[in-house]
């Protein structure tokens, strides 16, 4: 199977929010993108939920994204999700994510 790459997203972004699940197959995130829509200063939280040992792990937990801006939180280094691996994003205030994935990963 061809790898294939797929961007996905969340808008308005204020509680726990699975922003993608790879379903399967493995996937690669490539980039994660947070950013901040309110008019003051929020805070985000990126895990991984692993569905095969069942634990959740943060990438980054509570961090400031100051009013009109963003974070970066996956760029350069890259995530590994298998079959059934999910990622979530949470905030303080509403917020914008932008993720780009390659899947069918061997």
């Amino acid at each position: 199977m061809a790898n294939t790459f797929k961007g996905c997203q969340a808008v308005n972004v204020t509680s726990a929010t699975t922003v993608y699940t790879s379903t399967g197959f493995d996937s690669i995130v490539l980039e994660l993108d947070i950013s901040n829509t309110t008019s003051s200063g929020v805070t985000a939280s990126v895990e991984v939920l692993d569905s095969s040992a069942s634990t959740d792990a943060y990438v980054v937990k509570d961090a400031p994204v100051p009013t009109g801006s963003s974070l970066q939180v996956i760029a350069g280094q890259k995530v590994i999700l298998e079959d059934g691996d999910s990622i979530r994003v949470t905030a303080s205030g509403a917020c914008d994510v932008v993720c780009s994935i390659l899947e069918n990963v061997n």
